[in-house]
Order: structure tokens, then sequence, then C-alpha cells
């Protein structure tokens, strides 16, 4: 094991590890998604035009910018992870993130400077998405490879559905409090930026990393294992190009898939939920807070549950479970809140809670299904460039959905149609995918020529000894 530089002996414990890859996963996700609470300034502010929907579009676009970008950062940042260890690369990556959302608060208005205000907020979303391409392979890769094989089903769930909703909470909890102190106008001319400078809170999170977080001890142990046998490190024998040819290539396509199809999930229903609140069922900004904060809660609490899920029914037949029932629920629930009244605000928080909590349970088994389609040598690109290939492809289509939409109230019609085709879609992927439950050793420890298209080697008949651990379609 690595010498720590403090002297300290290490403490063994995956509960920092997992605190920070979960936190982590938060505040980028919370820095990553505050657009979408200032959707409205922004698209005033920045990107002017005279149609509304068009100018949410501009702003959707930018959002979209940065999901693009994001594929590039964890296919630099992810090589480097798997090179020089999880941790260094998650501090770098923490610190890029915070900075670059609040320098998003300095950017002059449209009416100041022209031109040049869009192009500027532009830049900032393309280097924040770098960065936030990066944190997938840190956060999504020192968690679960840190805990004990039976807790990797509910790590899954935590990071990447819990961490998502703590991170739509802390932004709900900044929108109310930010909203009451600019009120009306003020919100419009001041509120917008101050929204921005909380990013800088994430930021501070690197330093807990520096300072108690252990590397992950799956890849010491590889980097230990291949010194012993005289070998070049392990990710020195993987390239890049691996992941799209010969024995993963089909194994990265139907990865892809998955994550597309579970991300356009996320952003058609939780990722719009602050737009489909605001300017299409116009709740008033107080109560639409209260409404996102609760859906917030909720999907911890869903990607928490069907985390655990997979990890007792496997990872598969969890998302076939969730999907069947998600192709129905969500174009239905979201029609309805669509054609709500915004005076009946009881009504659109049951059904913005029950949307949230079927979304995100998508996606929470996806994040350790990642994992266990690829060896520790390249599991950070591997998860990281998968994943967000996938949510860039399911994140770009809100702004679709407004293009199509000729005025806001047809906003909701284009939802219920976009999301049946990608729920159709994930459960499709799903179905071809083999079941990977129990997978992490086996593609750890032997010889990965044994990996062949949409397959792996059957798992060690030690790991996870309460699971049947054959990678076969249950």
């Amino acid at each position: 094991m690595m010498p720590r530089r403090n002297g300290n002996p290490p403490s063994h414990s995956p509960l920092p590890a997992a605190f920070a890859a979960v936190m982590g996963w938060a505040f980028d996700l919370f820095d990553l998604f505050l657009l979408l609470y200032v959707a409205g300034p922004i698209g005033h502010q920045i990107f002017p035009a005279d149609s509304e929907t068009f100018s949410l579009a501009l702003v959707f676009a930018s959002f979209a910018v940065s999901i693009l970008m994001r594929p590039g950062g964890a296919a630099f940042f992810g090589e480097l992870a798997d090179r020089i260890g999880r941790k260094r690369i998650m501090v770098t990556v923490l610190a890029g993130v915070g900075l670059s959302t609040a320098a998003m608060g300095l950017v002059p208005t449209y009416s100041t400077i022209g031109a040049a205000a869009p192009v500027i907020f532009l830049v900032l979303r393309i280097v924040q998405g770098l960065f936030v391409g990066g944190v997938t392979a840190t956060t999504h890769t020192i968690g679960t490879e840190s805990v004990p094989p039976r807790w990797r089903g509910l790590m899954s769930g935590l990071i990447g559905g819990g961490g998502a909703g703590i991170g739509a909470t802390i932004a709900s909890l900044a929108f109310i409090v930010i909203s009451q102190l600019f009120p009306g106008p003020a919100f419009d001319t001041w509120g917008w930026r101050v929204m921005f400078f909380t990013g800088l809170i994430g930021a501070l999170l690197s330093l807990f990393v520096l300072r108690k977080v252990e590397e992950s001890p799956m890849w010491l142990e590889a980097q230990a294992a291949a010194r012993a046998s005289g070998a070049a490190a392990p990710t020195q024998k993987m390239r890049f190009k691996d992941l799209l040819s010969g024995k993963y290539r089909i194994i990265t396509l139907l990865n892809i898939g998955v994550a597309a199809g579970a991300g356009a999930q996320y952003y058609l229903t939780s990722g719009f939920l602050p737009t489909l609140l605001g300017p299409v069922v116009q709740v008033p900004a107080g109560p639409r807070g209260l409404i996102l904060l609760a859906a917030s809660v909720i999907v911890i609490i869903s990607a928490t549950a069907a985390g655990e899920l997979s990890e007792r029914i496997g990872r598969r037949r969890t998302m076939l479970l969730i999907g069947g029932v998600n192709v129905i629920a969500l174009p239905v629930l979201t029609l309805v809140i669509a054609g709500t009244s915004p005076s009946a605000t009881e009504a659109i928080l049951a059904l913005s809670c029950l949307l949230a909590f079927l979304a995100n349970a998508a996606y929470a088994p996806v994040l350790v299904f990642l994992n266990e389609r690829y060896p520790t040598a390249i599991r950070s690109r591997g998860t990281a460039i998968t994943w967000n290939t996938g949510f860039m492809i399911g994140g770009l289509l809100p702004t679709f959905v407004n293009l199509l939409s000729p005025t806001v109230k047809d906003v909701g019609t284009q939802l219920a149609i976009f999301l049946v085709v990608s729920t159709l879609v994930f459960i499709l992927v799903a179905f071809l995918s083999p079941e990977t439950r129990g997978g992490f050793e086996a593609l750890g420890a032997v010889d990965t020529q044994a990996a062949d298209a949409g397959t792996a080697p059957e798992a060690h008949p030690a790991d996870h000894k309460t699971h049947d651990n054959t990678w076969r379609r249950e």
C-alpha cells in the first residue's frame, strides 16, 4: 500500500471514501444543475430572445454544452485516475467544478457586453463539463471499490441517485433561501448570481478528500500485484481504444445504451421538473421551491432502495422491473402534472414526488452495473466514459423537447413522447445485457481475454457467497 504523506497510518475504513463519493457527486450535480433553477433569469439576462420557448431552448443548449463535454473529461481524467489513483484526481476535479460554477455568477449580462455574454457563459459551461466528466471517473469508482461486496448495490444507489437527490436538495434549499433574500425582480438581477456563487461550497469538499480519504483498495491491490509479478502497471496494458474495439466494443455500446435510457428518464423528469413547474405550469416560486425540495428528498430514498434491490435480485432484473413500470407511469404522470392548475399545490406535490421516485430508481443500479463490466485497470475510464456518454445523450433531450414545442403548453405532450421512447430503449438494452452482480473480483483477478462481445467471465466463487455469481441473463 502506498504510504501516506502525513505519516499517519491508514484507517482502512471505507466510510470516508463512501461519504466523499456520495457528496462529491452531490455537489457536482448541484453545481451542474443550478442552471435549471435559474433558467428564466438566465434566458432574459444572457440569452434574450423574442420567443420565450426559444430563449429557454438556448438556456438548455448551454446546459447541453456542458453535458457534451463530459465524455471528453471522463476520458482524460478517467485515464489519469486509472494510472495514478482515484483520490488524487478526485481532489482536482472537485475543486475545478466548484470554481468554474462560481465564475458563471460573474458573467456580465447581454445588455452590458452584447454577444460576448453568452460566449463567456458557454466557455465556462465547457470547462465545467470537462471537470464533471472527471468527477464520475473518481466518485463512481472509489465508493464502490472501497465498500465490502455486500454493500455495492446500496453504494451504487447512494452515489448515482442519492448523490443526485442530495445535490438537488441542496440546490432547492439554496433556491428557497436566495429567492427569499432577493424576491421578485431582485432575483432576476442579483439572485441568480448568488446561486452560482454557492458552487464554492462544493469546492471545499476537495480539502476533505485530500485529508481524510484513502485510495481505493482495489486500485492499490492491482498496482501491488503488477509490481510483484514484475509486469508493467495494469493501466499501461490497457489502451483507451480497447473500450471501443475488440472484446469490449459491444460491452461499451450496451453500457452506453443502458446509461442513455436511464439518463433520459432522469433529465426528462427530475431534471426538467423546475422548468415544468415554472414556465409550463406556472407554480409560484415559494411553493415551487418546496415541491422541488420534497421531490429531491424522495430521490434519495428511491435510489437507495433500488440500489439495494439490485443487490438482492440482480442488476438486470431490477432495471427491467423498474423500466416496465416507468414506460407507462412516467408519461402519464408528466401529462397530468402539465395539465394541473398551479393552485393545486398538494396534488402537484404528490405527483412530482411519485414522478421523481420512479424515474430516479431507474439509474440506481446502473453505476455498479458499469463498474462490474470492466476490470480495475480500466474501470475509471470505462465507467466514466459510458456513464457520461449515455447521460450526455439523455441530457440533450430536454433541448429538443423545447425546440419541438410551439408554445410552453405543448411541452407536456413532447415530454411524454420522449419518455416512452427513452424508457423502451432502456428496457431493450437491459434485456440484451448480462447479469453482472458479483463480478468485481471476476474481472479484476482473471485473464480479461475471457471477456468477449456482450459477455464476461464467470465470477470468482469466493466473491459474494450469498449470491449466484454467474454472468448470465437471469
